[in-house]
């Protein structure tokens, strides 16, 4: 039966929405309707905003001591460890994460990444620092003291919706900032539990106010005055139009964008730890991942041994719904996203790429939006399937000549969110890594991918800014410096 919400979230009440428009949340796996939410009217996003604004100017959060919001954050933290289970099954339903993906990554790492920013970040952050004494005319000394940015508003994507949520959520509050947060339309139901959950941990009203929308209620989120941050995650496209619509207010903008992350294969990589790579990528969350990497550049002498080893252990990942056992890849999350996916394959083809595994529906499974996990060789680093994010279980295997050879690869990409390279050499490796164009690259399997302390962030056009922990905390203050005189009368 399908999961009726009727209310928003504005000013710590839950209130009937006086939207006529539903929003049916739909199970990717099975195409059911699991939930039904209200897509929240211009003039609720409104007042969600207006009340953020009041609990900013006149509420005690901002003002709060760093340790008593962590307390709150800490009630928070254990709220959600009790609702895990819960958060887990919900995930499973409407974002088709399999168990072990949901377990872990998309209910777990936030709860944990949230414990951190309460119980380690919050106490060591130096939010007041003095400086140095001055001489000349202006002789005397002063402080630098770290304020919260004001109202923030943060709108996830859908793919991770719950830690997406929490990344943005928990070093906003953190810093003291009051919030309106918008959830992907097909992917709200995880966001209406942080709104109980925040009741229960005591958060003042205003506080945390959560909205959902269409493109009008987002174009309020993104324009009004009263507003002083945005943080988005999703795609370039609707990036840019963030951006763009934030820029007559100069609003601070924090942007999580695609990416098309390269996989550097030295000749000397170890063979197993190399396809455990490249197969973990291409099927996590059926490749609905943005920092993922897609795009495998493999020395030319070991090219043939990467694809055969690829090819190989595609064919033992058991595609389907993520409920049944021994499911290890799930759906995508709609018939659309399918659709886009389907049709950069078909590009691909007809650009002369040829599949080595995969590129069709899986067979047996009559429901859902599947795909099988693809994988095409013979490909430039030009072709659309090499320079577009699929956002789907589709990778690329692209031979090099040599290091020099294999950087200019990887940095030929409008994206530069993450990067990897495999090799015998940490020496060489970490000389490689250096060069790449990305705010995130790992060597030998080695990443910051789920540690709190790893800024979270791309080049280029992979957004602006960094998630998680201090780098994080760091984008939702202000640095205000405060000087005083030495002289006398």
């Amino acid at each position: 039966m399908a999961q009726t919400i009727s209310k928003l979230y504005i000013d710590g009440v839950w209130v009937d929405s006086e939207s006529r428009t539903i929003i049916d949340v739909v199970n990717p796996a099975t195409e059911e309707v699991i939930g039904r939410v209200p897509q929240a009217t211009v003039g609720e996003v409104t007042r969600a905003i207006e009340a953020a604004r009041r609990a900013f100017d006149e509420g005690p959060w901002p003002t709060m001591a760093p340790h008593e919001r962590a307390q709150v954050l800490v009630r928070m933290a254990d709220a959600m460890d009790k609702r895990r289970a819960e958060l887990v099954d919900l995930n499973i339903a409407e974002a088709g994460s399999t168990r072990a993906l949901a377990e872990y990554l998309q209910v777990g790492i936030p709860i944990a990444h949230l414990r951190d920013m309460a119980e380690r970040i919050l106490p060591s952050f130096q939010f007041q620092r003095g400086v140095l004494p001055t001489i000349g005319q202006g002789i005397g000394q002063g402080v630098v003291v770290r304020e919260p940015a004001g109202v923030a508003v943060l709108i996830s994507a859908y793919n991770f919706p719950l830690f997406l949520n929490m990344m943005k959520l928990a070093p906003a509050l953190a810093a003291g900032c009051t919030v309106v947060l918008k959830p992907a339309p097909t992917t709200p139901l995880e966001a209406f539990v942080l709104g109980e959950i925040a009741e229960e941990a005591g958060l003042p009203a205003g506080v945390l106010n959560i909205v959902t929308g269409d493109i009008d209620a987002g174009h309020e989120l993104t324009t009004n005055p009263k507003v002083d941050l945005v943080s988005f995650t999703g795609s370039d496209t609707v990036g840019r139009l963030v951006y763009e619509q934030a820029a007559p207010s100069l609003k601070k903008v924090v942007l999580e964008l695609g990416g098309k992350s390269a996989n550097i294969i030295c000749e000397d990589a170890d063979l197993a730890k190399v396809a455990e790579s490249v197969v973990g990528n291409l099927v996590t969350h059926a490749g609905q991942g943005c920092s993922l990497l897609m795009r495998t550049l493999v020395h030319r002498s070991r090219y043939d041994e990467v694809v055969a080893a690829v090819t190989a252990g595609l064919a033992n990942i058991k595609v389907g719904d993520p409920v049944e056992p021994g499911t290890m890849m799930g759906p995508l999350i709609s018939e659309a996203q399918r659709s886009k996916v389907e049709a950069l394959i078909a590009t691909g083809v007809e650009q002369g790429a040829k599949i080595a595994f995969g590129g069709g529906r899986p067979e047996g499974v009559d429901k859902g939006f599947f795909v099988e996990p693809t994988l095409f060789v013979d490909v430039d680093n030009s072709m659309d399937i090499a320079q577009k994010e699929f956002f789907g279980p589709v990778g690329v295997i692209i031979p090099f000549d040599d290091d020099d050879h294999a950087v200019r690869l990887a940095n030929d990409s409008d994206f530069g969110l993450a990067g990897s390279v495999f090799s015998a050499d940490p020496v060489r490796a970490f000389g490689i890594a250096k060069r790449i164009r990305a705010g995130m690259v790992g060597i030998n399997g080695g990443g910051g991918g789920v540690t709190p302390h790893v800024p979270f962030g791309g080049y280029k056009q992979s957004g602006l800014g960094r998630e998680w922990g201090e780098a994080g905390l760091d984008e939702y203050l202000q640095t205000k410096s405060i000087t005083w005189s030495a002289a006398q009368g």
